[in-house]
């Protein structure tokens, strides 16, 4: 059992991959956005984060960037979740610092594959 933060302003979004991971027996807490995210993962010890890219304060890339940026946050395995699905979208993504890609609509089966790369 692991620990989960998702970012995601989509309230559906946040619903849906908070239910599959609760469902493969995980624990979740969710954001709106990104404004005081950086504390919580501070506090919350968490496996992983999935980041949205489309966000009303800052877009997930910025985030990242601040996110690798401090030294308490640094090596957390971050996934992106987003719409954004091309090859070109996906690689950069990946080259700004992100563990893994996930792209939306999320399937069970989808997520599964992701979860298994971090082991």
């Amino acid at each position: 059992m692991a620990n989960f933060l998702i970012i995601d302003d989509s309230a559906a979004e946040r619903h849906l991959l908070a239910s599959l991971l609760q469902g493969l027996g995980h624990t979740v807490d969710v954001c709106e956005t990104t404004n005081g995210a950086l504390e919580k993962i501070v506090q919350g010890n968490y496996s992983a984060l999935f980041l949205d890219i489309v966000l009303p304060d800052q877009d997930g890339y910025k985030f990242l960037r601040a996110l690798r940026a401090n030294q308490q946050t640094a090596e957390q395995y971050v996934i992106l979740c987003s719409t954004k699905k091309t090859k070109l979208e996906v690689d950069y993504g990946l080259k700004r610092g992100a563990n893994a890609y996930l792209t939306k609509p999320v399937s069970r089966e989808t997520l599964t594959e992701i979860l298994q790369q971090m082991k």
